[in-house]
């Protein structure tokens, strides 16, 4: 499926000229996940890298451990965006009945809401590695990065998840309207290929969310750099893992936090 799609607008000039145009425009649609023949999620997302974002979605949910526990991954058009279908091996199939339930009473309140808290914080892992790489390598991962985000120069819509060397040469590129979406196929893309982070970091065209790091620290990732800034819990859960962040990277400065 493609990522963009061709629609006509009328571009009107400060100076009341107006002129046709046609512009790409990122495309966005459902995709919903199932796991083992259940409906677990249904995701707003651009329909490029499915099987990627399968992969790197259910490391993020706790749901695999490894690339192995993923058996298929088959996506199904249908009448209002694709439905992604994943079976995992028996060994972890229990956990997604555990995690439904968890999803599925979000909104309740009392103890059950006390319970869906401690869900959603979790205690991480502390980080596999610890950063040591060169401190000015995002600004040449950030410097790099326009030219790999095809879909992002077409529609200057989408987010950018970049995996860089510890020099900050970016070596894999996923794209998506929603960061959290790109980041889950950059990790799946990686856990498909059977690929680390190796003493590398990870690159983001977004804000620096509570859930991203913890994607971060789930796929074994030693640093987090990311292009605007971070939250409260984001920070807090950072340290509470071991995970370095790079916050608010430009082309001359950024936020180190340690």
């Amino acid at each position: 499926m493609t990522g963009a799609r061709d629609f006509g607008f009328v571009r009107r000039a400060a100076d009341g000229t107006t002129a046709p145009i046609d512009r790409a425009v990122a495309v966005e649609m459902p995709v919903a996940i199932e796991f083992n023949g259940i409906g677990y999620a249904v995701l707003m997302a651009t329909p490029q890298h499915l099987e990627d974002l399968a992969f790197g979605f259910a490391l993020s949910e706790r749901l695999i451990d490894r690339a192995g526990d993923v058996l298929d991954v088959v996506a199904h058009p249908a009448a209002a965006g694709v439905i992604v279908r994943v079976t995992l091996a028996k060994r972890v199939a229990g956990r997604i009945a555990d995690r439904v339930r968890h999803r599925a009473s979000e909104s309740s309140c009392g103890l059950c809401g006390i319970e869906n808290l401690e869900q959603a914080l979790r205690p991480l892992p502390r980080a596999v590695r610890t950063w040591a790489g060169d401190e000015d390598a995002p600004f040449r991962a950030l410097a790099a990065l326009d030219a790999l985000q095809p879909l992002g120069e077409a529609t200057r819509a989408v987010h950018g998840a970049a995996a860089c060397a510890a020099d900050g040469a970016p070596w894999l590129v996923r794209e998506d309207v929603g960061r959290h979406n790109a980041f889950d196929k950059l990790i799946g893309a990686m856990l498909r290929r059977g690929q680390d982070w190796d003493c590398g970091f990870a690159l983001l065209t977004s804000r620096c969310s509570y859930e991203l790091v913890e994607k971060a620290v789930l796929s074994g990732c030693p640093m987090l750099a990311t292009i605007s800034a971070p939250t409260t819990l984001a920070i807090e859960r950072a340290a509470a893992a071991g995970l370095r962040l790079r916050v608010l990277v430009r082309g001359d400065a950024l936020l180190a936090i340690p």
